[in-house]
């Protein structure tokens, strides 16, 4: 099969890249410059890199055609929120125009819950277009990534680890590659998950267990320390309307359900994955 990626040179996107080669797959990654350094690791992994503007249909049919399969994610974080909203409509219509057998859209877990959280709400308008076609589709929906701990580094060195969460407030979470591996499985039985809404994390740590996970890993003391929502909202309300919701919800992820769904998957605890990071050494 050959499998079409979507910001395949990011994080999340690079992950199912890893994932699908993994699996066996041939990829096909999507990329605004196929030129551009960031594309270099994916050729040199065998990935054929094509190009394709994330607001644009036609260059994303382009991309398309002939794929088995396609791996589509959207975010407000570079252009803003009513640009996510553009991708997704360029992306479901780039998917009629290609007669792709089979999207795997991103969303995030809770986007169906009217949070009122900006890019959740986003999400969820996609998802709702995504609905009113006839595509055949699945919509994987993670949580919160572990991964986000790696954008701290400099706290870590120092000692601690923030969120604007309470300590004992569990987060679902999920790595990014154990997101691969769902998608992976997803491809390689379109018939099980088309039409069907996947919501998905891999663990729920306190912040006070990361942490702890994080300090055992690094080899030194990590604190966890709690920042006011208020001081969160000053810079982003999106995040502090995320934060808030997270507090007093949170994620609502059936962990028991999804490892009977995907058997094959080991999925990682946060503690496992934090043992797998490199870590500054706190306190030097």
């Amino acid at each position: 099969m050959t499998i079409a990626v979507l910001g395949a040179t990011g994080g999340q996107g690079g992950a199912v890249v890893e994932a699908l080669l993994n699996a066996g797959h041939r990829v096909r990654a999507v990329v605004r410059n196929p030129a551009a350094a960031r594309a270099r690791p994916l050729i040199a992994a065998g990935v054929d890199v094509v190009p394709g503007e994330m607001t644009d249909a036609v260059s994303l049919a382009a991309a398309f055609r002939g794929a088995t399969a396609a791996y589509a994610l959207t975010t407000p974080f570079q252009d803003g929120l009513e640009a996510e909203i553009a991708q997704g409509t360029a992306i479901i219509e780039a998917a009629a125009r290609a007669s792709l057998p089979h999207l795997v859209m991103a969303s995030v877990a809770s986007a169906d819950r009217h949070t009122g959280i900006p890019h959740f709400e986003t999400k969820a308008r996609i998802e709702q277009a995504l609905s009113e076609t006839d595509l055949p589709a699945t919509v994987v929906a993670p949580t919160y990534f572990y991964d986000n701990a790696l954008g701290a580094l400099q706290e870590v060195a120092a000692g601690e680890i923030t969120m604007a969460l309470p300590a004992d407030t569990p987060l679902q979470q999920v790595s990014r590659l154990d997101l691969g591996r769902v998608v992976a499985a997803i491809v390689a039985d379109p018939g099980r998950w088309i039409g069907r809404r996947i919501e998905i994390a891999g663990d729920d740590p306190t912040p006070a267990q990361m942490a702890r996970a994080v300090a055992a890993a690094a080899g030194g003391p990590v604190t966890f320390r709690s920042i006011p929502l208020e001081l969160v909202r000053q810079t982003s309300p999106d995040m502090a309307a995320m934060f808030a919701y997270l507090t007093e919800s949170g994620y609502h992820v059936d962990l028991a359900a999804l490892r009977a769904d995907f058997p094959g998957i080991s999925w990682l605890s946060f503690a496992d994955w934090a043992e797998q990071q490199t870590w500054p050494v706190p306190g030097r």
